[in-house]
């Protein structure tokens, strides 16, 4: 009698026991983190999927499920063991709960690779070239977007992020960050097929991925976007206060005259950029000598300045976390995608007792409208995003192909010294790649960063001193493919390999 190869445990490739190739799944995912900030070893984004994909070979749905769980626990625990930090050392909740609910955090993230797992063999049985060069990247691109932006989105660790200084990054101005997860995982595809067939690898696969990384490389070339008038001197500020003094009453003065002295010195450029919350009051306590300084450093050059500070509507009783313009055109905008309990209580009711030991200040925002007119200042318009809003590609090409200029304000004290801080330097990077726009990231206890529109940091601070950044920058008009397209194509393109699939899995059954 044949034997159902589905029903195989080890794979031609490992000859292990089960339980070590699991161990090998759960290696793999500690592996990943290693190709991100700031460890930045790139080629991991396309080895720790391989490795996982030979696990995948030859074994049940369940088992394959299994491993992709295994697989996520190791590369969200390792790779966003930043929401511990967050939680216990800035957030004060007690260490075992912080513990808990980090350990619950990571194992939800983990039911993405986890469900991929399963459905690649579920749905897709036959293993062969087809099912590990195409069907795999499909889905994993797949699974990327949903967990992307399902429950409000967590865009973590995406592969095309460990890839914004090397060949793979040129398709991002075409297909975005997922465009380039998608070829990082039809590389490690062609390196799975070669350890099946080795002799074909040699001849097809090998040239195959170098084909890909060399189009990349050439993607990378084309200029879709030009000078938008001349450069600009923009100054970057960064206050470094410490988040357990930022909203005390005592600290109030010191913090807006640190920052106020600071800008006065860079008063010869065009545009300063003062992080998210900067003034820690609302903006409505305000007092009135505060904005005539202001307006005193604004009109000397004339330099127009961003600033980040909570509004409230005290008719309505929303709270927002907000970039106020002063200068030629003052404006305001209003963050729109907030972080579930930093910046807002998801399910209150369930999650209410979380909340009671999470005790972060202004933690209860209201999202500000998907249309607000965009930010003028030092003549350019202006695509402003908050914190972590920058992690959302399609939300950022909102404001173009408008806007001229990149900016995100960012308090990254909540992260520590620990591994988000670096890995949200890539995310801007790629948002500028995506974009063709300068990216200026201003952050209160740093690294600030000024990156050129393809996606190369011109400047950057040290961490955790205080700084004031002063550089030149090109602003840039027009339009990539992926501005005037978003993730369309690479969700077309994803869907056609799943669908190629299904239909070639079902003409071999219906011909078998």
């Amino acid at each position: 009698m044949k034997r159902n190869p589905s029903l195989k445990t080890t794979s031609r490739f490992f000859s292990l026991p089960p339980a070590w190739t699991d161990f090998a799944a759960f290696a793999a995912g500690l592996l990943l983190p290693l190709a991100f900030a700031p460890f930045n070893l790139f080629p991991f984004a396309v080895l720790a999927p391989a490795l996982l994909f030979v696990t995948w070979l030859d074994v049940s749905p369940r088992r394959a499920a299994f491993r992709g769980l295994l697989f996520g626990l190791g590369m969200f625990g390792l790779g966003v063991s930043w929401v511990y930090v967050s939680m216990h050392h800035f957030g004060n909740m007690p260490a075992p709960l912080a513990a808990f609910v980090t350990l619950l955090f990571v194992a939800g993230l983990s039911i993405y690779p986890a469900l991929l797992g399963w459905s690649q063999r579920r749905f897709f049985p036959k293993r062969g070239t087809l099912h590990i060069v195409l069907i795999l990247p499909s889905l994993w691109v797949l699974f990327e977007w949903l967990r992307g932006w399902l429950l409000t989105g967590f865009p973590w660790l995406d592969l095309g992020y460990s890839q914004v200084s090397v060949p793979l990054s040129g398709y991002a101005s075409w297909l975005g960050v997922y465009g380039v997860s998608y070829f990082c995982a039809v590389s490690g595809g062609l390196i799975v097929w070669g350890t099946q067939a080795p002799g074909k690898f040699f001849r097809i696969g090998l040239p195959l991925i170098l084909i890909i990384w060399t189009v990349g490389w050439l993607a990378g070339k084309t200029e879709w976007v030009q000078p938008a008038g001349n450069p600009l001197q923009v100054t970057l500020i960064q206050g470094n206060i410490p988040i357990e003094d930022k909203w005390r009453p005592e600290k109030r003065d010191a913090i807006v005259n640190r920052y106020l002295t600071l800008s006065k010195a860079a008063d010869k450029s065009d545009l300063i950029i003062w992080p998210e919350s900067a003034v820690p009051v609302y903006l409505d306590e305000i007092d009135q000598q505060f904005f005539d300084s202001l307006r005193g450093i604004s009109q000397r050059k004339p330099v127009d300045i961003l600033f980040g500070v909570a509004e409230r509507d005290k008719e309505s009783r929303r709270y927002y976390n907000s970039v106020v313009s002063v200068g030629a055109q003052p404006g305001v905008y209003r963050k729109r995608h907030l972080v579930p309990f930093g910046e807002f209580p998801p399910l209150e009711p369930l999650f209410s007792w979380l909340m009671q030991n999470f005790r972060i200040p202004m933690s209860n925002f209201s999202s500000g409208a998907r249309a607000q007119p965009p930010l003028i200042a030092a003549g350019q318009i202006i695509g402003v995003s908050i914190c972590y809003e920058d992690a959302f590609g399609t939300e950022m090409i909102d404001a173009l192909p408008e806007a001229t200029l990149l900016v995100n304000v960012s308090e990254d004290a909540w992260f520590g010294d620990s591994f988000a801080p670096h890995q949200r330097i890539q995310m801007a990077r790629m948002r500028a790649i995506e974009s063709g726009r300068p990216m200026l990231r201003a952050a209160n206890t740093g690294p600030s960063v000024a990156v050129d529109y393809r996606g190369q940091i011109i400047a950057t601070t040290p961490a955790f001193q205080v700084y004031s950044l002063t550089t030149l920058v090109q602003p840039m008009q027009g339009a990539t493919p992926y501005v005037r397209f978003g993730n369309f194509p690479v969700l077309i393109l994803s869907l056609i390999g799943v669908v190629g699939g299904i239909a070639y899995a079902s003409r071999r059954r219906f011909s078998g």
